[in-house]
């Protein structure tokens, strides 16, 4: 291949899947060294791009050359042999398997017949290392792994096979900032050993950090290609979403009119996850919850939906003392609560199922009558959601797991909305979502806030804290260690408060009492 010609290249793509368009004219050129940041909403053609160069799926047209050299990938297995890994957002791990199983899975090192373990866990141990997570065991089961740590192994695998193209589907959405950190490292170590990297993420902190190239999709076509930092955030956003883009977050309300809270918690501590957690919600009101991952936050949600076991301290709803032992007790009338939870492939939607019966699934005790579904009354009730979140389906008879992932976290929102929940909790609920969709779940919130519902919000994005909580509970070890409010949000102290810290001073580090 000829100095300074592209290692991959796609001309003239399409693909269409029965009357929708997923790419059209689409092209991609990767450079060897390089990272190349692919951008676009949910449904601009992202994922079946690189479906496409993965062998996940065929193109109905166009071309794939690689070295020069026309190629097509019948299979994922093709596309490996020709160098090319792929790590996707939704994990293709084994839960029940250990981490250097399935690390190794496709391939594992034999002796007379039989796995090699011993060569085995060394693969494993060397793959791990590449992708700065010598820490993890390659004896532990992937069940037993956080999310985050999860996705570090998914990268781990696809590196273990030695590629010449590394595709990263979202591959920082589930982790730390710790572990984004260490994956930024790898990356840049990749791109200077002769890798190519094409990456794909709606954080654009990252694509400044790490891109060379970028490209922009939207709707399934090549918008435009340029060097990276030659475009502003909002040029890439225009482009990207096809209008002119305003303030990501709506405008905050005044002071609210002192009130009895909704949600109450007092001295609420589980396990040795949560300690002593107090605080109150109100009627009209954002609070968001604060921290670095794992302090506590998840488990937080999970105890005021009735998830947990064994809590300890005291939950009042209205300012009477309740005790919520399940999420159907957590949901009913007199408390009128609901969850938007992390994970929408495996905690928020039944992928299989149509887009109607996800809708519908939380709310069949409303929409029945003697046991049998009112279908004019759920008809009315989705297409009333449908309308509110502008979900983009176009058969609500399809499989929910066939839309965007944008539109998916959609249809988990409405689902829960169907019921007019009074208090939602919801578990970050735009990771992985594009910049256009996390505006309009961003105006939604406070459009729901100013019809009274109390709203509990935690984030790994502190930009989202700032924009749009009226308040902000920072977790440090499973309790509060601060609370922060109006123009006391800032990135610094959300930081500071983070790290246990104090943000009055930025010599200074003595831990909050």
């Amino acid at each position: 291949m000829e100095s300074g010609a592209p290692l991959f290249r796609m001309e003239g793509i399409s693909k269409r899947y029965g009357g929708v368009r997923a790419l059209e004219n689409a092209e991609l050129s990767v450079r060897t060294g390089a990272i190349h940041a692919v951008l676009g909403e949910n449904g601009a053609g992202k994922s079946t791009l690189i479906k496409i160069m993965a062998g996940v799926v065929a193109a109905d047209e166009g071309q794939m050359t690689l070295d020069g050299q026309p190629v097509t990938f019948a299979s994922p297995a093709a596309a490996n042999a020709a160098g090319i890994a792929c790590v996707f957002q939704e994990l293709s791990l084994i839960p029940e398997l250990s981490v250097a199983d399935n690390i190794v899975i496709f391939n594992p090192p034999t002796r007379f017949g039989m796995i090699d373990r011993k060569a085995q866990r060394r693969l494993a141990e060397e793959a791990l290392a590449r992708a700065g997570a010598a820490d993890i065991h390659p004896l532990a089961l992937v069940k037993d792994l956080p999310l985050s740590r999860q996705q570090i192994v998914e990268i781990a695998k696809a590196l273990a096979r030695k590629p010449r193209i590394l595709i990263l589907d979202e591959a920082t959405s589930a982790l730390t900032s710790a572990d984004v950190s260490k994956v930024f490292a790898v990356l840049k170590r990749l791109r200077s050993e002769g890798l190519a990297l094409v990456y794909i993420s709606h954080r654009m902190n990252e694509i400044a950090e790490l891109a060379d190239d970028c490209t922009v999709f939207r709707n399934g076509s090549k918008v435009a290609s340029y060097a990276a930092g030659t475009r502003s955030d909002s040029e890439v956003i225009e482009m990207m979403i096809g209008r002119e883009y305003h303030s990501v977050y709506p405008p905050k309300p005044g002071p609210l009119a002192p009130a009895a809270p909704v949600l109450e918690t007092r001295n609420l501590s589980w396990a040795n996850r949560l300690h002593d957690i107090s605080f109150s919600l109100r009627a009209g009101e954002i609070v968001g919850l604060g921290g670095l991952d794992g302090q506590g936050q998840r488990d937080l949600l999970l105890a005021l939906f009735g998830v947990l076991r064994g809590l300890r301290g005291t939950v009042l709803v209205d300012g009477r003392a309740i005790s919520i032992g399940s999420p159907a007790q957590a949901r009913r009338h007199g408390i009128g609560m609901a969850l938007i939870p992390e994970d929408r492939k495996t905690e928020g939607l039944m992928l299989p199922m149509t887009v109607r019966d996800n809708l519908s699934l939380a709310s069949l005790d409303r929409l029945t009558r003697g046991g049998i579904i009112d279908r004019p009354k759920e008809e009315s009730a989705i297409d009333r959601m449908m309308t509110l979140l502008s979900i983009k389906a176009g058969n609500i008879d399809a499989p929910v797991g066939a839309l965007s992932g944008g539109n998916q976290q959609k249809v988990v929102i409405a689902k829960w909305l169907m019921r007019q929940p009074r208090i939602v909790l919801l578990n970050d609920p735009t990771r992985g979502i594009d910049v256009g969709t996390k505006q309009e779940i961003y105006q939604l919130l406070r459009r729901l806030a100013d019809e009274g519902a109390a709203i509990l919000f935690y984030s790994t994005d502190y930009a989202e804290l700032i924009g749009c909580c009226d308040r902000v509970l920072v977790l440090y070890d499973g309790a509060v260690k601060r609370e922060l409010a109006g123009p006391e949000i800032t990135e610094r102290a959300l930081i500071a408060s983070a790290l246990n810290i104090s943000s009055a001073d930025p010599s200074h580090r003595e831990p909050i009492q």
